[in-house]
């Protein structure tokens, strides 16, 4: 699913330069995650980066967004079309 963040965002920069997919944009109070953008992260890191930077605590999953690991794989794999991301590629739902 993808992430959102919640009004208690402070627009405090954290979290914007550490997205792979450029998905967080400044709304008007509050920063905004792009769901057609957000990959959780899946395929370059363990864990969301926006949501293991913010000193908020205000980056959280959107339970109205629930998507499987292979369709956040996928996405990545189209919003980087020119990097190799392979199917065991960093992503919170690996095993181990």
């Amino acid at each position: 699913m993808a992430y959102r963040i919640t009004r208690d965002c402070n627009l405090c920069d954290a979290c914007v330069p550490e997205c792979p997919n450029e998905a967080i944009t400044a709304g008007s109070t509050v920063y905004v995650i792009d769901p057609a953008k957000c990959t959780e992260c899946v395929g370059f890191f363990d864990e969301p980066q926006c949501q293991a930077v913010c000193p908020q605590e205000c980056c959280l999953p959107d339970p109205d967004r629930p998507e499987a690991p292979a369709d956040l794989l996928a996405r990545a794999r189209q919003l980087h079309p020119d990097e190799d991301i392979p199917d065991d590629a960093p992503s919170r739902f690996a095993a181990g």
